[in-house]
């Protein structure tokens, strides 16, 4: 049965979120809150964790993750960036966004979508995710946590863990998300393209 972690939204407890990621370290599954909706994740090295992830999701092998970052010298390592890219990212960092860029060799290949060798990486302003990523010091794999059938994400933190208590490790409840995901830009050929329209206004970019 997962472990259930309540932490507040704004000021997270520095004992909860050092918990949370030990656990991380050690193999475990993690529901936690961003600032679009919840996510579920994982360690970025743990290829088990990833596979729990995939079959609790049904994703094939070919479902991109993201790489939760906690800031743009953190993407700087796993993604090509050049100046016109690095100043997009500057100006919508942290925020609701997943952006879509070249991998660099830091980058683990199962991570990578398998023939464009891209991947998606974010930042998010969530104070407990970034409490995370800060404890971490690595980024997180991660998914939106949307079940198989399913139009919406899951918002409720008691109905998360009514759901996955037997499925994930550790439940972090940091109150409601909303239901709408990140806005997701394609910068990997140069030039911003929409892939996907969300939480956050992709009108900046253009």
């Amino acid at each position: 049965m997962a472990d259930y972690f309540s932490i507040h939204p704004e000021n997270p407890q520095r004992r909860s979120i050092a918990q949370v990621a030990e656990r991380m370290r050690r193999g475990a599954v993690v529901v936690y809150p961003t600032d679009s909706v919840y996510a579920i994740g994982c360690h970025i090295g743990d290829k088990q964790a990833l596979d729990r992830i995939r079959q609790l999701r049904q994703l094939d092998k070919n479902h991109n993750f993201t790489l939760m970052c906690r800031d743009l010298s953190e993407i700087s390592t796993y993604a090509k960036i050049d100046n016109s890219h690095f100043r997009m990212l500057k100006a919508a960092t942290p925020g609701p966004f997943t952006f879509i860029l070249t991998a660099t060799s830091e980058v683990p290949r199962r991570l990578q979508h398998p023939k464009r060798k891209t991947i998606g990486l974010r930042v998010p302003s969530d104070p407990i995710a970034q409490a995370l990523l800060a404890e971490l010091g690595e980024p997180m794999m991660s998914v939106t946590l949307i079940m198989p059938g399913d139009e919406y994400p899951l918002s409720d933190p008691w109905e998360i863990r009514e759901t996955l208590e037997h499925h994930v490790d550790i439940i972090v409840d940091g109150g409601h998300c909303g239901l709408e995901p990140t806005t997701v830009v394609d910068l990997s050929s140069g030039s911003a393209e929409l892939v996907r329209q969300g939480n956050g206004d992709f009108s900046a970019f253009i």
